[in-house]
Order: structure tokens, then C-alpha cells, then sequence
């Protein structure tokens, strides 16, 4: 029997990851790695729209763009190879005649796109957190918050308001438009 009566769920949670988006996850978490995963998006998505062209089934891993955003970012031949890519020499990329890549590859690309922005966004809010509690004006600010309010808890409740004070001399200390200035006429 399951929580108040209810039967156990029947979904059964993802904990394994396929092994391509085990491979993309495995990219470095830093600004390049959006770059690398469109960068291979773009390359499959090439490859699942036009099966037969040639020149989408080979990968030169020289070419400046390629090395910039795959060939030197750590894991992403990796992940390639696990989409099926097979290395020719340490120059190319090619995707055997046999195999076709399916819409489901560019599905792995793109939820791995969204986790790596999610897994961004936690690092720069763990590293402004971090900048934040290291700011030596907030701490002292903090500090100084934190003996006023002793201060205050030690005198105690307040249980009177506060009282109207004369401010000098021996009336309201108010001046009229005509002090001003304001009250002539002319026109």
C-alpha cells in the first residue's frame, strides 16, 4: 500500500542516461561547451536531413572551427565516436555508410544542451553567493546589523511613542509664501 492509501507509482525514474548523453554530459561545464554542443548539433542535424550527402558524413577535425570547438574541448570526439562516428587517421571524422542518425541523437544533443544552461546557471549563482558572503563592506555591514539589534533587544521593549520636541524659538518654525516671496503680484 502506498502513501495514504494510495498504490506505488508505476513511473519508473530515469537514473540511467543513455550512453550519448552520458558522453555530451562528460564535455567541461564552462562557456565553450554551448558552442562545442551547437557546433555538433549542426552536424548531426546535417546528417539526419540529408543522409546521403557525402560531404555531412566526414568530419575534418583540422579545420580551424572543428578544433576550436571540438577537436580541443575534452569528450566531444568521444561523444561523436558514440554517436557512431569512427576516427579515420587523427585528421577526420566519418560516419560509415551503414549507419544513419536519427532524430533521437539531436533529442540527446538538445536536452544536454538545456542541462549544461541549467548547470551554469547553478555555478554562477554558487559563485555569486560565494563572491557575495566574501564582500568585506556586506560583512561589516552584517555585523554591525547584528550588534544594533542586540542593542536594541537589551534595552528592552518599547513602551512609549515618541514625543514632539520645540524646535527653538517660540513658535511653529514655519515660514508663509509671503516669507517666500511668493505672494506678490505682477503680471
Amino acid at each position: 500500500m502506498g502513501y495514504a492509501g494510495y498504490a506505488p507509482s508505476t513511473c519508473k525514474s530515469q537514473d540511467a542516461l543513455p550512453p550519448l548523453e552520458q558522453a555530451l554530459r562528460a564535455l567541461p561545464i564552462d562557456d565553450m561547451t554551448k558552442a562545442t554542443l551547437e557546433l555538433i548539433e549542426k552536424l548531426v542535424r546535417n546528417t539526419v536531413q540529408a543522409p546521403a550527402e557525402e560531404k555531412f558524413r566526414k568530419i575534418r577535425l583540422t579545420n580551424a572551427k572543428i578544433a576550436e570547438a571540438i577537436t580541443n574541448v575534452p569528450g566531444a570526439v568521444d561523444a561523436l565516436v558514440e554517436m557512431g562516428w569512427q576516427k579515420e587517421g587523427e585528421e577526420h571524422l566519418v560516419l560509415p555508410q551503414g549507419k544513419k542518425l536519427v532524430f533521437e541523437d539531436v533529442k540527446a544533443i538538445l536536452n544536454t544542451q538545456d542541462w549544461f544552461k541549467k548547470e551554469l546557471e547553478k555555478e554562477h549563482k554558487r559563485k555569486m553567493a560565494e563572491r557575495k558572503e566574501q564582500d568585506p563592506e556586506k560583512l561589516a555591514l552584517r555585523r554591525q546589523l547584528e550588534l544594533d539589534a542586540k542593542e536594541r533587544a537589551a534595552n528592552g521593549p518599547v513602551t512609549q511613542s515618541s514625543k514632539a520636541q520645540q524646535l527653538g524659538g517660540n513658535g511653529p518654525n514655519m515660514k508663509t509664501a509671503g516669507d517666500l516671496g511668493l505672494n506678490r503680484g505682477g503680471g
